[in-house]
This record gives C-alpha cells, structure tokens and sequence, in this order.
C-alpha cells in the first residue's frame, strides 16, 4: 500500500492533536483522524513525519512529505510556497492573558508583549493590534507549549492561536481567555506546487467525506462545542 506521508509538529494541542504516546506513529485529535479518513478513502497508508513548525513545509517541497496537515490557514504567505487543498476547518482566533490580566480587546493590548507564530494567521492577525510589541515564535519542536510557557512565565503578555486550542486555556485557573476576533480562516492541506496530481487526489477525497458527513462526524466528536462549518466546506475554494 502506497504511503500517504503528512508533516505535523508533536505538541499538546488538544482537541487538534495531542502529544503521540509513540513518536508519532500513533496521534489523537481532530486533525489526526480527519487525515486518516482521507487517506482511508484514498486507499493509503498514513504515515505522520513529526518536525519543527518551520521545516514544515521545505519538507514538503523537499520531497521528504508529501503534505503539511497540521494547523496551516491558507493564508497568501503560505500560497507563494506550496498549493491548498480545498478547506477541511475553518477557525476564529483567540488571545490568551494570565489569571487577573484585565485586557478584554485589542486595544487594551497596548504596550504588551503579544506572542504568536512567525508568518501565520495568528502573528497577521496581532500586527493589526494598536501598539503591540510583537514576540515570533518558531523553529522549535513544540512552538505551541513554548507560547503558554512564555505566557505562564511572564515572558510575553499575551499570545494569539486558533480559537480551538486557547478557549480550552481559558478553563486553566493560570490564563484567562482575554477574546475572540472573529476571523473565519479556512485551514487546508499544503503540497508541493510540482505535485498537482497529489493535490487533485486530496481534494477528491475530502471534498467526498465532506459530502457524506465523515467528516462532520470527527469534528462533532472532538470539538463538539465548535459549529461544524458546513456552508464554509461546502464551497470548498480555498481562500
């Protein structure tokens, strides 16, 4: 059975993924299972190569994967280095403060130190805060852990992620969930721009256990108190 290799970090960021017990043979969480369903339908092996946030995707265009399937919003950054597959979520983000911490907007972010990873949604979503100092994070094995320690150490102030891994936070007696931006990013599979075949079987294939509610049925299993986006799904162009 041919390999469907698909690059991701190892981090604890339930309900996406959580920490594999064996390396990354074996990964719990939504995005883990939806990959699974898609390549179940495509009649391949799922193999995961766990990697650093940044080597990602050079991996992918490298060869040594032959997708990134871990938390990537199709964002126009991303687009100049690999194709996206149609979308299989679609999430808001979030900014996460220690306990006590009053700031409930961005403009009470001013003359905070606001961590999101370098490149992404969550860092094009922090540059718009009034007088934020922005804190990159990236090339690390576990980028997700480092920006709640850095918010639990005082190292930063704030952090922005996806909304369905910092609400979560907001129940931790150490962060508060200072609020949402209502941002709707579309997140999608990242291949290689020389694969336009792999990127065609891919979107068959999720566009297929979209149809039929396989999908829906992941999502409704392991965020649950998230709507599936189905209308954002059903028109699934990439954005």
């Amino acid at each position: 059975m041919t390999k469907l290799r698909l690059a991701c970090i190892d981090s604890a960021a339930a309900p996406l993924f959580d920490l594999s017990p064996d390396g990354g043979v074996t990964r719990p969480g939504f995005e883990p299972e939806a990959a699974a369903l898609v390549a179940a339908e495509l009649g391949r092996e799922l193999e995961w190569v766990i990697l650093p946030w940044d080597d990602m995707i050079p991996a992918v265009q490298r060869g040594d994967a032959d997708g990134v399937w871990c938390g990537q919003g199709i964002i126009p950054s991303r687009q100049e280095q690999v194709d996206f597959t149609r979308p299989y979520a679609v999430f808001n983000e979030s900014v996460l403060v220690r306990a006590g911490d009053p700031a409930r907007s961005p403009d009470d972010l001013r003359g905070y130190r606001v961590a999101a990873i370098a490149n992404s949604a969550n860092m094009r979503l922090a540059e718009t805060f009034p007088g934020a100092e922005l804190v990159p994070f990236g090339a690390t094995d576990d980028v997700f852990a480092d920006m709640i320690q850095a918010v639990r150490d005082g190292s930063v102030d704030a952090m922005v992620d996806d909304d369905v891994v910092v609400v979560p936070l907001g129940d931790d007696p150490e962060f508060d969930l200072a609020f949402t931006a209502e941002t709707r990013n579309p997140w999608g599979v990242g291949v290689a721009k020389d694969r336009p075949e792999l990127l065609a079987e891919l979107d068959g294939a999720l566009a297929r256990v979209i149809a039929d509610g396989r999908l829906r049925a992941v999502w409704e299993k392991w965020m649950p108190q998230l709507p599936f986006p189905e209308a954002a799904l059903a028109e699934g162009a990439p954005a």
